[in-house]
């Protein structure tokens, strides 16, 4: 049985079988998350880092790594699990294009919530997130610097995308917080 992070202090404990349905599911939610864009301004947004930061803080840093790991390697095989692909291209060269940063940010991020939103409350789950969606920015900017003029960086690397991510991760620590709850609800 899946004992997720959410329960306090404990390390989860999973069967082979368990993790690898846990990694399958979470690529193709990973791909669902690219995909999907909402109608937001001042551009459309995916729901790629509300997944990013669910499978973190559900799994734990080494599960959330892996899957994201798996995810990355699906792409670079050059099947359209990216947001924009086909059309923006496939594979390696799409990873290396504007978008690497961030996908390289989001690697970063699974394993840093996993790993600092393990057993803590709904303020100590917020505060993972937000480091992770420092990583996210920090490796995305970064990525960015051989396409966007440096004065650019922020506005179009950061700016338009902060609000929406800040509601995604307030979505998921007050989804997290009720998954919590009704486990002792149950207990």
């Amino acid at each position: 049985m899946l004992s997720c992070s959410l329960s306090r202090g404990a390390a989860p404990v999973r069967s082979w079988s368990t993790s690898f349905a846990f990694l399958i599911a979470g690529v193709a939610l990973l791909t669902l998350g690219a995909k999907t864009q909402i109608p937001f301004w001042p551009v459309p947004m995916t729901l790629h880092t509300l997944v990013v930061m669910a499978l973190a803080v559900a799994a734990g840093p080494r599960l959330a790594v892996a899957t994201f790991v798996a995810y990355l390697g699906v792409g670079a095989l050059g099947l359209p699990v990216f947001s924009g692909t086909p059309e923006r291209g496939l594979g390696l060269a799409y990873m290396a294009g504007p978008t690497g940063g961030y996908l390289m940010g989001y690697l970063v991020a699974s394993g840093l919530v996993g790993f600092l939103a393990a057993g803590r409350g709904f303020v100590g789950r917020l505060g993972a997130m937000l480091a992770g969606l420092v990583a996210i920015y920090a490796l995305g900017v970064a990525g960015l610097i051989p396409f966007v003029p440096t004065s650019h960086l922020f506005t179009a690397g950061v700016a338009p995308f902060l609000v929406a991510d800040l509601i995604k991760v307030l979505i998921v620590a007050v989804g997290a917080s009720a998954v919590s709850r009704l486990r002792e609800v149950r207990s």
